[in-house]
């Protein structure tokens, strides 16, 4: 596993580079996460409906980019951590599902760190605090291999959330660590995040090929 600390990134290079990452990877290619920030975007899924951009995010400026992932639509920013995943599902015996499930709970345990009691909500991939939304999840599965990951709110702000339905839910609530005195920035909650997601990850099992359809999951 390759683990790469990129800072603050555009969003479309990012998206190119992990596309390009995926489509030029072999059978012996390290696994690589990559932990970063984005400067304030939108991103709609690949089946995410337009009008989940309320007016007021239209008028606010931040770019809107149409992307490969599932879900709908989210909002980064600077104080988000992001995490992309470029696994080999297959020479991990890891399916779409399981990888979604790990991601989940490796954000559980860090949140756990904190002294927060996170969860999950059926039906609603991420991850949340007495309802509100505190990690998102997007993933594509081209060729048996994942991009895309997760994002976890740090200290964003969270004034762009609310000119969204964030997610496809109307009047969802989102919130950040920050909310409950966590004082950490990006880089220190992506080391305790890291730590849970090498953990939870299954050790690679040489002998397997990738093979899975390709797949859009998250939300």
């Amino acid at each position: 596993m390759r683990v790469k600390h990129l800072g603050r990134v555009d969003y479309a290079p990012a998206l190119e580079a992990m596309r390009h990452f995926t489509a030029t990877r072999r059978d012996d290619t390290d696994d690589e996460i990559w932990l970063l920030e984005h400067p304030p975007v939108y991103t709609l899924g690949q089946a995410g409906r337009p009008e989940h951009l309320l007016p007021a995010g239209r008028a606010s400026g931040i770019p809107l980019v149409n992307i490969d992932r599932g879900g709908q639509i989210t909002y980064h920013g600077p104080g988000q951590l992001v995490a992309y995943l470029l696994i080999d599902l297959a020479r991990r015996r890891l399916k779409v599902r399981e990888l979604v499930n790990l991601m989940e709970q490796a954000i559980i345990d860090c949140l756990a760190e904190y002294g927060l009691a996170a969860e999950r909500k059926p039906g609603a991939p991420g991850v949340y605090i007495d309802g509100a939304k505190i990690g998102a999840l997007g993933l594509r599965v081209r060729n048996g291999h994942s991009y895309h990951g997760l994002a976890l709110n740090v200290d964003v702000d969270l004034a762009p959330f609310g000119w969204i339905n964030p997610c496809g839910y109307e009047g969802l609530q989102t919130i950040r660590l920050k909310d409950f005195g966590v004082a950490d920035d990006v880089a220190a909650v992506g080391e305790r995040l890291l730590a849970h997601l090498l953990r939870r990850l299954p050790p690679v099992d040489a002998g397997r090929r990738a093979v899975s359809p390709d797949v859009p999951a998250g939300a």
